[in-house]
C-alpha cells in the first residue's frame, strides 16, 4: 500500500509541476495565436498559426517593422496582428499619394502590399505619445489598423508580444521576418 501511495503522490506532484510550468510559459513566455483575415498578406495569411514571444519586450523596446499582437479593445478575445510603423514621440502622416512620412521624412519600406488608398486618421499628422505606437497591416487597403479610430494608437502596455515563429501550415514553418 505504501508503494502505491507513493506512486499516486509522485504522479500528482508531477502533474502539478507540469501544469504550473505550462501556466508560466503561456502567461509570461509564449502564446499561440491564429491569423484571421488577410490584413498581413503577403507576410502572414489567414489560418497561419504563430507563437508570440511575450518576453522580449520586457528587456527591449519594440522596433519599427516588428510584427506585434495586441487585443482589440472593443471585442473580447479578439487579437490583432500588425506591423509597427510609428514609434513613441514620432509624427506619422500619410499623404494623398499613399506615402507614409515619419517626422516629415518619407518612410523607406517594402512591406505594404499596394499603394494606400485611404489615409484614415493619418490624413493629418498624428504625433504619438511617449508610450504609443502606430501600426498597420501589410495589406494596407484591407486592414483595420491605427488609421482607424476604433484601433487608434497602441499603448506599450497593450502589446502582448512579437510574432516569433509560424508553426502552421507545415510548408511555411519558420521564424517570422520583421526587419
Amino acid at each position: 500500500m505504501n508503494r502505491k501511495l507513493k506512486e499516486i503522490l509522485s504522479t500528482r506532484v508531477y502533474l502539478l509541476v507540469v501544469l504550473v510550468l505550462t501556466f508560466l510559459v503561456v502567461t509570461y513566455v509564449g502564446q499561440r495565436t491564429q491569423v484571421i483575415g488577410s490584413s498581413m498578406e503577403p507576410m502572414l495569411s489567414d489560418g497561419d498559426n504563430l507563437i508570440v514571444d511575450k518576453i522580449s519586450y520586457r528587456f527591449q523596446d519594440p522596433q519599427r517593422f516588428d510584427i506585434i499582437v495586441f487585443p482589440f479593445q472593443y471585442e473580447e478575445n479578439t487579437y490583432y496582428i500588425k506591423r509597427i510603423i510609428g514609434l513613441p514621440g514620432e509624427t506619422v502622416y500619410i499623404d494623398e499619394n499613399g506615402q507614409i512620412f515619419i517626422n516629415d521624412v518619407l518612410l523607406k519600406e517594402s512591406y505594404g502590399k499596394e499603394v494606400i488608398l485611404d489615409s484614415g486618421r493619418a490624413y493629418e499628422p498624428i504625433t504619438l505619445g511617449i508610450d504609443e505606437y502606430f501600426v498597420m497591416g501589410d495589406n494596407r487597403n484591407n486592414s483595420s489598423d491605427s488609421r482607424d479610430p476604433a484601433v487608434g494608437n497602441i499603448h506599450r502596455d497593450e502589446l502582448i508580444g512579437k510574432a516569433w515563429v509560424r508553426i502552421w501550415p507545415l510548408n511555411k514553418i519558420g521564424m517570422i521576418k520583421h526587419q
